[in-house]
């Protein structure tokens, strides 16, 4: 092709590029492709006007959009400026208006999805302490009641958004009727969102949704058509966190381990039934990337920062490798993939992990939510894109970048991951298309170069979820050779 014209060499390269896009998107939207919406921590915050929550305490959330949608209160900046300072807010969560700029968003780009993932904490940071603020001297059953509605409200506009699409979502550690990760099993906010859950599923469903998730916000579903032979597994696994407690401030392991015991009969269960499995939660497996990398010095002898109290979560996943398909997680507020490598004995690589941005802009990033194509047959997420707004207030919203054209795999199966994640990890200085591009879409709307500083330990974040395993990624010449993968 060197020696052609530079006319004809022109037009084979456009040619050529037409045939990648086209092939791509024929990947994206060809037979059996199930498109479905990923969308996480919205953290909606009905306390950004306070001179409007008395109205919204008193009123049914039928009434909330009314409230909410007429111009601010005189006061709202100082009100909310001294709010933030009470409570000790270092930045702002979803306001009405981004919630609704957001909801206008996915139906412009997720209008045929089937179905609505929501990986969790969908209302705000600081969400007991601006309660209180302002409601001084309210019952705990109150204060349970107007985080219900809240919840009911984000809900019901997801699906009143994508009407034809069904919503399942998990809870986050901010969703609790208790604090941030605090929660108690059995007990009456489970109970209430679990109606609020129920309430969008199919008949057949409730029943057994209604009983699971009032024990511990866990459920199982098979999805229906067009998926195929697919199990759905939520979990609040606010219980498995390193930082959780009991609604009276004790640390409980019973509801951890039951949490463990069921996960483990409902995947012992679809291998046995031949089902192909995915599962959602909010706070992901593996290392804290960044309390280990920016707060502790692993390679001179400090422990990394886990996610989780104990592995258990994540060895049970890595043992079932050969039955689930897809983990989707989120927390970190990041645009971010893992891959969770199998135990021995399965005939898997490993669990492929999409860990979902977030609608907040709370940390500085621009909001956004994820809209994928996924195999109706084998359950593997074919592809996705990523949606995002151009600024943290959400007045515009365009493509960030689509997955099979920035990183040039076929689909986000284990095999790909393994391959892109190995790709990483062979590239310390982050030289290549590939690590360029994670790092640019990384902080969504954020510098490309957070991550170049910290890009080889980064790297080892995304497949080694024990300690030891991390460390012996990380710091190689002076970690104990353990369980590498």
């Amino acid at each position: 092709m060197l020696n052609l014209p530079r006319r004809r060499l022109r037009l084979s390269l456009v040619f050529a590029l037409l045939f990648t896009v086209h092939a791509s998107v024929a990947q994206s939207t060809g037979p059996g492709a199930v498109p479905l919406l990923m969308v996480s921590d919205i953290h909606f915050d009905p306390f950004h006007d306070p001179g409007k929550v008395q109205q919204l305490a008193t009123a049914p959330v039928s009434g909330w959009d009314a409230i909410l949608s007429p111009a601010s209160s005189p006061n709202q900046a100082q009100e909310f400026k001294q709010l933030q300072q009470t409570c000790k807010a270092t930045g702002v969560d979803t306001p009405y208006e981004l919630l609704q700029s957001s909801l206008k968003a996915m139906q412009e780009q997720g209008a045929a999805a089937k179905f609505i993932l929501l990986s969790g904490d969908l209302i705000a940071h600081q969400f007991d302490c601006r309660y209180s603020t302002l409601f001084p001297g309210k019952k705990p059953d109150e204060y349970v009641a107007f985080i219900e509605k809240t919840i009911r409200y984000v809900t019901g506009h997801l699906h009143g958004a994508l009407p034809s699409a069904t919503l399942y979502f998990a809870l986050g550690n901010n969703d609790s009727g208790c604090g941030d990760y605090r929660l108690d099993e059995q007990n009456n906010f489970l109970a209430l969102t679990a109606k609020i859950l129920a309430e969008g599923l199919p008949a057949s469903q409730q029943k057994n949704v209604l009983q699971t998730f009032t024990a511990y916000g866990d459920y199982s579903v098979t999805m229906p058509a067009p998926m195929q032979n697919t199990r759905l597994l939520v979990l609040d696994n606010i219980f498995q966190s390193k930082n959780y407690l009991s609604c009276a401030g004790s640390f409980n392991p019973n509801a951890a381990t039951a949490q463990l015991d069921w996960l483990g009969d409902q995947l012992a269960a679809a291998r046995q039934q031949k089902q192909k499995v995915w599962v959602m939660a909010h706070i992901p497996p593996g290392v804290n990337m960044y309390s280990t990398l920016l707060k502790r010095n692993v390679c001179g002898g400090d422990s990394p920062e886990m996610f989780y109290s104990a592995q258990k979560l994540s060895a049970l996943l890595a043992e079932y490798a050969d039955v689930v398909k897809l983990g989707v997680f989120a927390h970190t507020h990041m645009d971010e993939l893992r891959l969770l490598p199998a135990a021995g004995g399965t005939s898997s690589t490993g669990v492929p992990i999409k860990m979902v941005s977030s609608i907040s802009p709370v940390n500085g990033n621009n909001p956004s939510f994820t809209v994928a194509q996924v195999d109706a047959t084998t359950s593997t997420l074919r592809d996705y894109r990523v949606i995002a707004s151009s600024n943290p207030a959400g007045t515009s919203w365009s493509e960030e970048y689509v997955y099979s054209q920035s990183f040039h795999e076929p689909d986000f199966s284990a095999v790909s991951l393994q391959k892109l994640i190995g790709q990483f990890q062979a590239d310390p200085a982050g030289s290549t298309q590939e690590s360029q591009a994670y790092m640019a879409h990384f902080f969504v709307g954020g510098p490309a170069g957070l991550l170049r500083p910290i890009w080889t330990g980064y790297t080892c974040v995304l497949s080694h979820y024990q300690p030891a395993d991390f460390v012996s990624c990380m710091c190689p010449a002076t970690a104990p050779q353990g369980n590498l993968h």
